[in-house]
């Protein structure tokens, strides 16, 4: 497929966004950037969340894990449910209650300032990690597929990719986020349905006959209950998915910020509730897929990408909707849902880092009027050029397929924010303040050394991602150990 053709399309794409940002982004205020001044209506902003929630990295690295791991992801996503009633039913009501523009500024009048800076610590760093991890996926694509082909340096894409991220979010912020957030998703969601239709007429069967076939089952099994040492082991799945939901949407404020815009609580549960139910249906369909890009490839033997000697499952899909036998339509639509999945996560990123630097470090509200508006801008680009930085080294330091390695370090970076609010929640203690940050680094570090050794450890036993359960666990323990035994908080 013409590289300027699909260079084309991502240009009429982004001049999409920008309308829009010229629209939502009239008013620059702090309180439009931060809140949106709770004005969008709780559907909007669920339907939005689907991209966000999803990402590039569901688009792509979902379908090309199924080669390895079939349909045990789905086990994940049903934890991510019940996760998300959790938060509904008890952090929202804890956000509204406290009037919330910084969800870690609960940890300040809960426990302290150091508490509080060392949440947003690790807010900062795992979003920051994240963000950087979905948005190399889709720049990685845009390079291997579209600008290879003109010898453009992969740090180029990397910076113009980030500064058109930059161009539509840096006036409007999460006022501007809610509604493009709703065309990416409505782009992503249509590209997917379109590449399962493609991918059917390919192949000798129609729907049911392949639900019925030998290749579907080969890649189909869910559940997975044999072996406990296995990473794949439908308890782990669950129970990983709950927290990582909890954690990575609760307690993170990317997820938290655009639940805030909503009216009132009720409005915002009804939000949450409805894209932990919807997201079952089209992570179902997302596995499906990658079902039928391995049965494709087996069938017209399409070679999986290698890129510097390492096999790339990501690209799988990439390489099989751009291909010429297939027809430029299929590109056309592959390319808009990628860079829709990419950038629907991407921008509310940038926003929620620009917005938690702010308000829990430099204390933006308390600055004067023109002068905060000044600082906010600096610091959006401050963190853009930050985002920058990582992905183009990530392209030397990453060798798994990129959901795995996104979950993993999710399991260890929000695993003090768990133990943070967790004791908080469940308990009234005080805490000796200046051993918060120690606390919280060891749990990591604990963390980390259990599940790279637990083989040895465990006979055997191999964590999944809930390594994230025991490293809010070392957290939670820690914050124990360092209460002031006398002191609790009144009721």
């Amino acid at each position: 497929m013409s590289p300027f053709l699909l260079l084309g399309i991502v240009l009429i794409y982004f001049a999409l966004l920008m309308t829009i940002t010229y629209v939502t982004s009239k008013d620059d205020s702090n309180q439009i950037f931060f809140k949106a001044n709770r004005n969008s209506p709780w559907y909007v902003v669920a339907f939005g969340m689907i991209g966000a929630s999803l990402s590039g990295v569901t688009f792509i690295s979902v379908p090309g894990w199924v080669g390895s791991t079939q349909f045990s992801y789905l086990q994940i996503v049903i934890g991510y449910f019940i996760g998300y009633v959790v938060i509904a039913l008890v952090l929202l009501p804890l956000y509204y209650k406290m009037n919330l523009t910084s969800i870690y500024e609960y940890l300040l009048q809960r426990f302290g300032p150091k508490s509080h800076k060392t949440g947003a610590f690790f807010f900062l760093l795992s979003r920051i990690l994240i963000a950087s991890f979905r948005l190399f996926l889709v720049v990685s694509v845009l390079q291997y597929f579209i600008l290879d082909a003109w010898q453009i340096p992969f740090e180029f894409t990397v910076v113009i990719s980030v500064l058109f991220i930059w161009l539509y979010t840096y006036r409007g912020g999460i006022k501007t986020i809610v509604w493009t957030d709703t065309l990416q998703t409505f782009f992503m969601l249509a590209s997917v349905l379109f590449a399962v239709v493609i991918l059917l007429q390919q192949l000798p069967y129609d729907l049911k006959e392949f639900l019925s076939s030998e290749n579907f089952s080969t890649y189909s099994k869910t559940i997975f209950y044999e072996d406990i040492n296995d990473r794949k082991h439908w308890l782990k799945g669950m129970l990983g998915g709950m927290f990582i939901a909890i954690a990575m949407t609760g307690l993170d404020q990317d997820n938290m910020q655009k639940n805030l815009t909503c009216k009132n609580l009720k409005d915002a549960q009804k939000n949450v509730i409805s894209l932990g139910l919807i997201l079952i249906p089209v992570n179902l369909i997302f596995l499906f897929l990658g079902a039928l890009l391995f049965t494709y490839a087996q069938k017209y033997q399409v070679d999986i990408p290698v890129i510097e000697g390492k096999m790339k499952t990501d690209l799988l899909f990439p390489k099989i909707a751009l291909a010429e036998g297939l027809g430029s339509g299929f590109g056309i639509v592959f390319i808009l849902g990628l860079i829709a999945a990419a950038y629907s996560s991407a921008d509310s990123a940038l926003t929620s880092l620009t917005t938690s630097f702010s308000i829990d470090f430099m204390h933006i509200d308390a600055k004067e009027k023109g002068e905060n508006k000044k600082l906010r801008k600096r610091i959006h680009l401050l963190f853009s050029a930050l985002l920058v930085l990582i992905i183009i080294t990530y392209r030397y330091l990453l060798q798994d397929n990129i959901i795995s390695s996104l979950l993993l370090v999710s399991s260890y970076t929000y695993g003090p924010l768990l133990g943070l609010f967790s004791f908080g929640l469940l308990t009234k203690y005080e805490i000796k303040e200046k051993w918060v940050w120690l606390v919280a680094v060891i749990s990591v570090l604990m963390s980390y050394l259990i599940n790279s050794y637990s083989v040895i450890l465990f006979s055997g036993y191999n964590f999944g991602y809930e390594i994230l359960i025991l490293n809010g666990l070392f957290t939670y323990v820690g914050l124990f150990l360092i209460r002031h035994r006398k002191h609790q908080i009144k009721n």
